[in-house]
């Protein structure tokens, strides 16, 4: 009997550590999982927020005169607001730990043009210098945020203003990443 109660006492420890261990493991382990490429977040995500809040406020010169188009009601206010949000938070999906650039094997849309990347050469140059990429996915983070600023306001001619900073934010990283030779270009 008292060897039993030893039995069942070691036992017990021993559930009580290995549970412990496991819940440690799983606390210093992140609770996301990288499962888009960044291929993916700009063709979804990245892209449409950012050619929305480009064609936001624009204006066409016709026959008639000119066309001012900007956001005037409450729910075209929102939809700015939702797409600067989106792009913002796509900022964030940039920078996850262990985003890859593509799925090994498929090519971008824009392969075939001069002087674009292969995928495996812009995961390349992303992991030799990770920090650089990050800095460029913070400074379109701050555009956004700029942008969202600008839709809180119903600021039609900030976010106007701000459509230019987005494209330099994008573009600073395409020239580093997807096409850095200007000579093929």
């Amino acid at each position: 009997m008292c060897f039993r109660f030893v039995s069942f006492r070691f036992v017990l420890l021993a559930v009580l550590i290995l549970g412990g261990c496991s819940a440690a493991r799983r606390e210093n382990s992140p609770p996301y999982a990288a499962i888009a490429t960044i291929q993916e977040l700009m063709l979804t995500q990245i892209d449409p927020s950012a050619d929305f809040l480009w064609a936001a406020v624009a204006s066409t010169s016709t026959a008639a005169g000119f066309e001012e188009k900007q956001p005037r009601t409450d729910e075209e206010w929102s939809v700015v607001r939702a797409n600067a949000l989106t792009l913002i938070e796509s900022t964030n999906l940039l920078m996850l730990p262990g985003r890859r650039v593509a799925t090994p094997g498929v090519k971008t849309a824009d392969a075939d043009l001069p002087g674009i990347q292969a995928p495996a050469a812009i995961q390349e140059a992303i992991d030799r210098d990770r920090a650089a990429f990050i800095r460029l996915a913070e400074n379109l983070r701050v555009t956004g945020l700029k942008a969202l600023a600008a839709a809180d306001r119903r600021d039609s001619q900030a976010l106007f203003d701000i459509g230019g900073e987005i494209d330099k934010a994008c573009e600073q990283c395409h020239l580093k990443y997807w096409y850095p030779d200007p000579v093929t270009r």
